[in-house]
């Protein structure tokens, strides 16, 4: 079942499939590449083991191919007895058994990593452990401080973390299964130097895609720095079974620049969540049965063309503080107003019971449903839920919100310029026209994006189905008239039409109030 869920994104597969096969030469030129062939589940370094591989290919990067196949058939499951030894690039790792049988080869932490409770996997601070906390403990494989590393076709399994690429280039995880790593991530991209600081340009290009995650703490992160990397056409779940803290499909604290495309995000407090992070794509991905499918903050971020269903937040646009004095960065990593576009998504059903939130999610009463503004963070006192092992609960040196902890001078102001919703005053259908009037209210003197959405019973208030959009002048007094005429398909059943807008530089408001045809 969750194989067949990795197909998501057709269209997307043939250019990241291609891309892929553009850099698997990655010998130096003229160095003929020598294949060290791994066969055997042992962990003593000798010949044929994957410690041997790893070992030989750090001695002289560049110059071997790591194959691994099973000698028997079997699937080969090797469980380190100790920490394997950080990979230098570039090499290829690759489990022909994958390529010919789709038999994943696995590396199994629980040969030295006793536990799979979050406890079992200590943070970088003393006392703190698990899913939430700034990490880089007990990864399986480590790619750190290198370059154009390729794996495919593995299973790695209950570690800390599954795959850590700290300060690391041009990588390539694909076809694999992250299985149960329990502590920071099933992969986690960081530029962490070490003191938990972001380093710029360190962590760059890297691509993760057609992957499962399954029953990891957070699936993924692309934190501290994390730039310029492809997150595509992977499958993310977990259950409340096997993992105490679903915390996020994908988090990304300080990330920017990152496309987040044709993925599935599942049963996770937050499907994505941005800490911060400014200038991310998150595009053509499907979110079902989270807390909150996306949370913002940060800025010039947009969520675009998503499918979002059965979840109790569709987007949650978090309050962050001001930017700092003389276009400096405030305490959220910001210089200006934090704007966050939401465009073109499909939002229905959500505004579920979905009570889930390990250091993120929706689950202050009253927030719930399709575009909601105000959603605490974990920084905020107003959240309710986990905010992680070890971390103290202490509210009166959190922030504040003031549409919600009344207004004070150090209260965080609601996010996307407050930008309301539009008022649709009236929509009739003639056949297959909809004509639909309004007004919006905005910015003097600029040009607004009003999207128009349908929905095909009365009872719904979400975006069922997305119409398009009308460029809206707003006139000196910050007023805007909406009068846009669409041609629908014929057997599109429309009950009411919601609307939002977007202002010049990108602020998206929530849904406005359904409007029934008359």
């Amino acid at each position: 079942m969750i194989r067949n869920k990795l197909s998501l994104a057709v269209a997307l597969v043939m250019p990241l499939t291609t891309f892929a096969a553009e850099n698997t030469t990655i010998a130096p030129e003229g160095v003929k590449t020598e294949v060290l062939t791994v066969t055997s589940s042992a962990d003593d370094g000798s010949a044929g083991t994957l410690r041997w591989a790893l070992d030989k290919n750090n001695q002289n990067p560049g110059h071997y191919r790591i194959e691994l196949q099973s000698p028997n058939n079997q699937p080969l499951v090797i469980k380190p007895l100790k920490p394997l030894p950080a990979v230098q690039g570039p090499v290829e790792i690759i489990n022909l058994d994958w390529l010919h049988n789709g038999k994943y080869a696995a590396i199994d932490g629980s040969g030295y990593i006793k536990g799979s409770d979050p406890q079992s996997c200590p943070g970088a601070v003393s006392g703190q452990y698990g899913a939430n906390v700034r990490t880089t403990t007990m990864p399986g494989l480590v790619l750190r401080d290198t370059h154009d590393v390729i794996l495919q076709g593995m299973e790695i399994r209950n570690f800390c973390i599954g795959i850590l690429i700290n300060r690391a280039k041009d990588n390539v995880i694909e076809d694999s299964r992250i299985v149960g790593n329990h502590g920071g991530a099933g992969i986690m991209m960081t530029g962490d130097d070490g003191k938990g600081n972001s380093t710029a340009t360190s962590t760059e290009r890297n691509k993760i895609i057609r992957n499962t995650f399954i029953n990891n703490g957070d699936g993924m992160e692309a934190t501290r720095g994390a730039s310029f990397n492809l997150i595509a056409d992977n499958f993310i779940t977990t259950d409340q079974v096997h993992n105490q803290e679903p915390s996020q499909g994908l988090e990304m604290l300080w990330g920017n620049d990152n496309e987040v495309i044709h993925n599935h995000f599942e049963n996770y407090s937050d499907g994505v969540q941005l800490n911060w992070g400014n200038r991310n794509d998150i595009a053509g991905n499907t979110f079902s049965n989270l807390s909150s499918a996306v949370t913002l903050s940060g800025t010039g971020n947009i969520v675009d063309g998503n499918t979002m269903t059965g979840n109790r937040v569709a987007v949650s646009v978090r309050p962050q503080g001001e930017p700092g004095p003389n276009n400096t960065f405030g305490i959220n990593r910001i210089t200006g107003p934090a704007v966050n576009r939401i465009t073109a998504n499909i939002m229905v059903g959500n505004g579920q019971p979905v009570n889930r939130c390990f250091a993120g999610g929706s689950c202050l009463p009253g927030y719930a449903g399709a575009i909601v503004f105000n959603v605490p963070g974990l920084e905020h006192a107003a959240f309710i839920g986990n905010r992680g092992g070890g971390i103290s609960n202490d509210t009166s040196k959190l922030e504040k919100i003031c549409a919600i902890d009344g207004k004070s001078a150090d209260c965080e102001k609601t996010p996307n310029k407050d930008q309301h919703a539009p008022l649709i005053a009236h929509v009739s259908r003639q056949q297959n026209d909809l004509t639909i009037d309004g007004q919006v209210k905005g910015e003097a003197n600029t040009l607004y994006r009003v999207e128009f959405f349908s929905n095909s019973k009365s009872a719904m208030d979400e975006a069922e189905h997305y119409l398009g959009y009308q460029m809206v002048p707003i006139d000196a007094q910050g007023r805007g008239v909406i009068h846009e005429q669409i041609t629908l398909a014929a057997d599109l059943q429309v009950a009411n039409v919601t609307a939002t807008a977007t202002t010049n530089d990108g602020a998206t408001s929530p849904l406005s109030t359904p409007t029934a045809l008359k």
